[in-house]
């Protein structure tokens, strides 16, 4: 509870100072993000899996006047909705998974997975009087991520299932992807409101990385063409960066 309070307070300093000085969003900006997303997805994609939810950080470098925007992002993938049960080879008629000690166990699958890359672009500034609030388009590449979680039972074990047997069904892919984002970001000139929201797109030529499917038994070569397409909104922390040497804003 005191750590949470004193990063609430943190924040609020934070906010307090930015407040302090109108013109304060001059210069280069350092700018810090954290956001939310949900994602529907797309391609072979949808084949696997459903909806997911999405929590992203990335640091980047605004330009003074150009408002260019260079920088780092990653998201990490949150999702409960499996379609494909690689478990079904250990189910019984019943469509129970038997533990170690005879009983039913409780083997969820979820999704999980994560992007993270490059990426540049521009903010184009709709009003002359708040050059740093207007519409944002990016571009990025970098490596998408995902797999089936297999959510271990607390209670009892399943020999199928442990330690890396789990690799055989987990379905582990990555392999080189494309982000692009196209919304409204605010950097409001008294500092107070900072966020920006927009729709997002991520599309990836993913690869099985695992040399054998337990459940299928056979060797997974194919490629695949798997997209997520969402709405993300964030807050940004900005760091601004005056021309004198050493001026530094925030």
């Amino acid at each position: 509870m005191r750590t949470l309070s004193a990063i609430i307070f943190f924040w609020i300093g934070l906010v307090g100072a930015t407040a302090q000085d109108g013109a304060r969003n001059k210069g280069n900006a350092a700018l810090f993000h954290i956001s939310y997303a949900f994602q529907l997805p797309a391609g072979d994609l949808s084949e696997r899996y459903g909806s997911n939810t999405n929590v992203g950080i990335a640091a980047e470098w605004m330009t003074d006047k150009t408002n260019l925007i260079f920088g780092l992002e990653s998201g990490y993938i949150f999702g409960n909705q499996v379609k494909t049960d690689v478990l079904a080879g250990l189910r019984t008629a019943e469509g129970f998974i038997v533990g170690n000690d005879r009983g039913i166990a409780d083997i969820p699958l979820k999704q999980r997975g994560y992007y993270i890359g490059g990426m540049a672009g521009k903010l184009f500034p709709m009003s002359a009087k708040e050059t740093r609030s207007g519409l944002r388009l990016t571009l990025g590449a970098g490596l998408l991520q995902h797999k089936i979680r297999i959510q271990d039972d607390p209670e009892r074990g399943v020999a199928a299932l442990a330690g890396d047997y789990k690799k055989g069904y987990d379905r582990l892919s990555n392999g080189l992807a494309f982000n692009a984002f196209a919304g409204y970001q605010m950097l409001s000139n008294d500092g107070r409101i900072n966020f920006f929201i927009g729709l997002e797109a991520c599309y990836g030529m993913v690869q099985n990385r695992r040399s054998f499917n337990y459940d299928t038994r056979t060797q997974d070569t194919r490629r695949y063409n798997d997209a997520l397409i969402g709405l993300r909104a964030g807050w940004t922390l900005p760091f601004y960066v005056g021309k004198a040497s050493g001026e530094i804003f925030y």
